[in-house]
């Protein structure tokens, strides 16, 4: 059941992101051909009012096209109603539209929850382990996902945010050397050893980190805690995304690895399902944001993509010669659909009956 509510969550994220952008278009009064989510093969299609409406094989994201593209298409190519033939700050809206509508869609669900489920209360003592890394430290010492990190060298780690950067202080300043941290497992606590490895000159364990929470809600006293809550956790996830991607760039060796594809990410939605909820909720708002700042990069096929050679057009002048966007955009489909595979393997390989199967 968790898993098939991450899938349905995913499908509907990746549905509104395109529905930004065919709202986007036909409000404008721009002709639209087709609304697909997924790539490849059309498992189901359907015609109405001229649009082609259809899911396909590959559910690795989605796409809405236009006559534009369509060299067979019956439409004039002077036709004002082209996507092509508008002016640049419409086909902007058009393209910005779907990363706007994921973005409105985390704060709607954060905003939910405040109102109808509750804020979190207080968080426990400690610091929960949501993920940990194959062969990196915290996985070598015995740490698991659901773990509780209640002290590190004998410092009792507190509550919330600042427990998180006391234990990350803590390893960052000991690269290469043995700390002593006290696990909280099932109820059991532990003392374990952990070596920290060291990169560029700080140490790293290979572990996603947040403050202990027990799921536990309480209502909102009025409006404005409800709004304060829900601004101050949009803000902190889209900070936090948008850094992630960026050390991506700036440190890719150790970031890359933290890449996921689909089954990674459906197994994530699986797991916080399970916490009610409030666990659905997270993770609807974390992969809404996702989508949204991984579609900003001026990459191929991605909506930053479409977003960069729009802005160089409109500083050209002209459009952008046809054979150059067409190398562009077909690259762009070869490393999307490239990476998205290799993900796959990986993380179903992965997999815990994958796992139990190899020993």
């Amino acid at each position: 059941m968790n898993l098939f509510t991450s899938i349905t969550i995913l499908a509907s994220l990746i549905f509104f992101h395109e529905a930004g952008h065919f709202l986007a278009a036909r409000l404008q009064g721009i002709r639209v051909s087709g609304f697909s989510i997924g790539f490849g093969p059309a498992l189901i299609k359907k015609e109405l009012k001229g649009v082609t409406y259809s899911i396909r094989a590959l559910p690795l994201g989605g796409f809405v096209s236009f006559p534009d593209d369509d060299q067979e298409s019956d439409i004039s190519t002077d036709d004002p109603d082209l996507l092509s033939n508008r002016p640049i700050f419409q086909r902007l809206i058009v393209i910005s539209a779907g990363v706007i509508a994921n973005l409105l869609i985390a704060w709607i669900v954060l905003c939910i929850q405040a109102t109808f489920i509750g804020l979190p209360s207080q968080p426990n003592p400690g610091v929960l382990i949501i993920d940990v890394q194959e062969q990196q430290a915290a996985a070598l010492s015995g740490l698991n996902p659901g773990d509780q990190i209640l002290s590190v060298q004998g410092i009792q780690l507190g509550l919330g945010q600042e427990a998180v950067e006391t234990l990350v202080r803590e390893v960052q300043q000991s690269p290469e050397k043995t700390i002593s941290i006290l696990k909280k497992t099932n109820g059991s606590k532990k003392l374990i050893s952990l070596t920290p490895s060291e990169y560029l000159g700080k140490g790293k364990i290979g572990a996603q980190l947040q403050p202990n929470l027990d799921g536990r809600t309480r209502d909102a006293e009025n409006i404005n805690e409800v709004f304060e809550y829900t601004n101050s956790k949009f803000s902190t996830l889209l900070v936090k995304t948008a850094q992630g991607y960026k050390s991506l760039f700036t440190n890719f060796n150790s970031t890359s690895k933290q890449l996921s594809g689909p089954v990674k990410i459906v197994e994530l939605g699986a797991q916080l399902s399970g916490q009610g909820a409030s666990g659905i909720i997270l993770f609807a708002a974390i992969i809404s944001i996702n989508l949204a700042v991984l579609n900003s990069l001026p990459f191929p096929l991605l909506d930053g993509g479409q977003f960069t050679i729009i802005i160089i057009e409109g500083l050209r002048g002209k459009p952008i010669p046809e054979k150059i966007k067409l190398w562009f955009m077909q690259s762009g489909f070869i490393l999307l659909v490239g990476l998205s595979v290799l993900l796959i393997i990986r993380d179903t390989t992965q997999l815990e009956i994958f796992q139990q199967l190899s020993k």
